[in-house]
Protein backbone atom coordinates (compact mmCIF):
# COMPACT_ATOMS: atom_id res chain seq x y z
CA UNK A 1 0.00 0.00 0.00
CA UNK A 2 1.59 3.59 -0.80
CA UNK A 3 1.85 6.13 1.78
CA UNK A 4 -1.21 7.97 0.08
CA UNK A 5 -3.12 5.57 0.48
CA UNK A 6 -2.11 4.90 4.40
CA UNK A 7 -2.54 8.58 4.79
CA UNK A 8 -5.89 8.59 3.65
CA UNK A 9 -7.36 5.34 5.67
CA UNK A 10 -5.98 6.69 8.91
CA UNK A 11 -8.41 9.55 8.51
CA UNK A 12 -11.30 9.51 10.96
CA UNK A 13 -14.84 9.79 9.76
CA UNK A 14 -17.55 10.74 11.94
CA UNK A 15 -20.41 8.09 11.53
CA UNK A 16 -23.95 9.09 12.84
CA UNK A 17 -26.98 6.58 12.28
CA UNK A 18 -30.45 8.65 12.24
CA UNK A 19 -33.23 6.95 13.85
CA UNK A 20 -35.97 9.37 12.86
CA UNK A 21 -37.14 12.40 13.66
CA UNK A 22 -38.84 15.14 15.22
CA UNK A 23 -39.95 18.38 16.17
CA UNK A 24 -40.98 20.18 19.19
CA UNK A 25 -41.60 23.37 21.01
CA UNK A 26 -39.10 24.05 23.27
CA UNK A 27 -41.02 24.37 26.62
CA UNK A 28 -42.15 20.93 26.08
CA UNK A 29 -37.82 20.50 25.25
CA UNK A 30 -37.28 22.23 28.78
CA UNK A 31 -39.79 20.15 30.83
CA UNK A 32 -39.02 17.07 29.54
CA UNK A 33 -36.75 14.64 32.87
CA UNK A 34 -35.29 11.17 32.86
CA UNK A 35 -37.70 8.37 31.23
CA UNK A 36 -38.88 11.33 28.99
CA UNK A 37 -40.19 9.26 25.35
CA UNK A 38 -39.96 11.21 22.16
CA UNK A 39 -41.88 10.06 19.64
CA UNK A 40 -40.14 10.11 16.36
CA UNK A 41 -41.69 9.66 12.70
CA UNK A 42 -40.06 6.05 11.72
CA UNK A 43 -41.68 3.00 12.45
CA UNK A 44 -39.87 -0.04 14.41
CA UNK A 45 -39.34 -1.07 11.06
CA UNK A 46 -38.56 0.91 8.65
CA UNK A 47 -35.10 1.81 7.37
CA UNK A 48 -32.54 4.04 9.22
CA UNK A 49 -30.23 7.10 7.65
CA UNK A 50 -26.67 6.08 7.85
CA UNK A 51 -24.33 9.32 7.81
CA UNK A 52 -20.86 10.01 7.17
CA UNK A 53 -19.27 13.77 8.91
CA UNK A 54 -23.08 14.49 8.76
CA UNK A 55 -23.44 13.63 4.32
CA UNK A 56 -25.86 10.82 3.78
CA UNK A 57 -23.95 7.67 2.63
CA UNK A 58 -26.43 4.23 2.99
CA UNK A 59 -29.60 3.06 4.53
CA UNK A 60 -29.83 0.30 7.23
CA UNK A 61 -31.88 -1.78 9.55
CA UNK A 62 -31.23 -1.66 13.17
CA UNK A 63 -30.49 -5.26 14.44
CA UNK A 64 -28.89 -6.73 18.16
CA UNK A 65 -26.13 -8.45 18.61
CA UNK A 66 -26.30 -9.55 22.13
CA UNK A 67 -25.78 -6.51 24.29
CA UNK A 68 -24.96 -4.32 21.35
CA UNK A 69 -27.17 -2.11 19.01
CA UNK A 70 -25.95 -2.35 15.56
CA UNK A 71 -27.12 -1.44 11.95
CA UNK A 72 -26.80 -3.85 9.39
CA UNK A 73 -26.09 -1.56 5.80
CA UNK A 74 -29.28 -2.48 3.05
CA UNK A 75 -28.27 0.10 0.45
CA UNK A 76 -25.40 2.09 -0.17
CA UNK A 77 -26.38 6.01 -1.76
CA UNK A 78 -24.91 6.71 -4.84
CA UNK A 79 -23.06 10.35 -4.22
CA UNK A 80 -24.93 13.49 -5.34
CA UNK A 81 -23.64 15.68 -8.48
CA UNK A 82 -22.41 18.51 -5.69
CA UNK A 83 -20.38 15.99 -4.07
CA UNK A 84 -22.91 16.83 -0.87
Amino acid sequence: MSEAAKSINSIPIEVTVVLGKTSMPVHQLLRMGRGAVIELDTGEDEEVEILANNAPIARGEVIVQGEKIAVSVSEKLKRSATGK
